[in-house]
């Protein structure tokens, strides 16, 4: 059996998503048997505590998913046998062990951990896909329901199926829906997403690629915003950063810029003139208090 463990320490920053503990990702690979275990219940994203992943798999839709950080990770924990990442996607628009794949046996994960947390649900997929069926959507949303204790962070680009199946569910009070907004041409995601009644509606854009000049934050609890990493990332404008920063400020919406980007996440920062953004929606500040 080969184990590989990555520990990473955190401390926490006033305004930021507390950092309590280590986190701890483990992946255990046993023969040819290719069994797995991912400890997802501390993340290294900025934003989030915890990721949670009873679906896994996506496709492309939109130029935000060109160099899709999770589609290169499937194919990495394919080849490392992880169960989970099995199921090939269309190489048109996913690729290897990035099939859309639901994890019924996962449902249950977000019960056992007794502390509060963030949690971004399927940091690996989009719960809105249109091959998620309405039923598991609902099983997704029960679950969260039933476990108050947390608070749960859904993002997609499927923001018209979410609109559409709105009145179709019911929607938990400790339910953050986003959508991503990588550039202008995307704002009618932004519009389907006020008709969604979820407790915070939040956007995510990243990675920013253009100048959002002109949106419309209203009814918009929380934005982030952040550059593309990876070999082939695509430069964020210092002026589209601050478009952003400037829209958010002047609406009265909480404000997380994640970082610049570049060639490794970490490489430029995360300074925007001179500071941290580091915001939170009310409810999350309670929370940490």
């Amino acid at each position: 059996m080969t184990d590989c463990t990555t520990l990473i320490a955190r401390t926490g920053r006033k305004g930021r998503v507390p950092r309590r503990h280590a986190v701890r990702t483990t992946v255990r690979l046993a023969g040819s048997q290719g069994y797995a275990a991912v400890m997802a219940d501390r993340s290294a994203i900025e934003w989030t505590e915890a990721t949670w992943n009873p679906v896994t798999g996506c496709d492309r839709i939109s130029p935000g998913c060109d160099n899709c950080y999770a589609l290169t990770l499937a194919k990495r924990l394919k080849a490392m046998g992880v169960d989970k990442y099995q199921h090939d996607g269309d190489p048109r628009t996913s690729g290897p062990g990035f099939g859309v794949t639901l994890h019924p046996q996962t449902l249950g994960q977000p019960r056992k951990w007794r502390a509060p947390r963030l949690v971004f649900v399927n940091s690996m997929s989009d719960l809105f896909h249109a091959k998620v069926p309405v039923s598991y959507v609902k099983d997704v949303l029960d679950v969260i329901r039933e476990t108050p204790q947390h608070t749960y962070q859904v993002l997609t680009k499927r923001a018209t199926r979410a609109r559409r199946l709105a009145d179709q569910l019911d929607w938990p009070s400790n339910l953050w829906l986003g959508v991503s907004v990588e550039t202008a041409e995307y704002f009618q995601r932004v519009d389907a997403l006020r008709e969604v009644p979820a407790a915070v509606r939040f956007l995510s854009c990243e990675p920013l690629l253009g100048d959002l000049k002109g949106i419309n934050l209203e009814g918009i609890g929380w934005v982030i915003a952040g550059g593309e990493s990876g070999p082939r990332y695509r430069p964020m404008q210092v002026d589209w950063a601050r478009s952003i920063r400037d829209a958010c400020v002047n609406a009265g919406v909480p404000f997380f810029f994640k970082q610049w980007g570049g060639a490794t996440p970490k490489r430029h920062g995360r300074t925007l003139e001179g500071r941290t953004w580091d915001e939170l929606p009310e409810t999350t500040r309670a929370l940490a208090n």
